[in-house]
């Protein structure tokens, strides 16, 4: 959690020293992505609940994410190209979330 916080401060930072210069810098904080860590936690729900892979995925989602989806890598990649078009130029030093409502709990 630390470091987390730690990026969003060095985000804010980078921000305001280069303002003047037109860089931007911002922040994205995905949810549930299915990485390999996310992959091992779901093995091992299915192991230690005896439940299919799709049923374990599906309680570890729930359990954390209340739109019980992951995040899709698409939706990321397409928020990314969104902060470096011009449509974004005045959005800077800002976190943003891309996770199915979790920070909203």
């Amino acid at each position: 959690i630390a470091s987390k916080h730690g990026l969003v401060g060095l985000t804010k930072a980078t921000a305001l020293e280069n303002a003047e210069f037109g860089i931007t810098c911002n922040a994205i904080c995905p949810g549930f992505v299915f990485t390999p860590l996310i992959e091992t936690q779901v093995k091992d729900t299915a192991k230690s609940m005896k439940l299919s892979y799709e049923d374990a995925k599906n309680e570890l989602l729930r359990e954390k994410v209340p739109s019980g989806q992951a995040c899709n890598i698409e939706d990321i990649g397409e928020l990314v190209l969104f902060l470096v078009s011009h449509y974004a130029n005045e959005m800077n030093g800002g976190t943003y979330t891309i996770d199915g409502g979790w920070t909203a709990q």
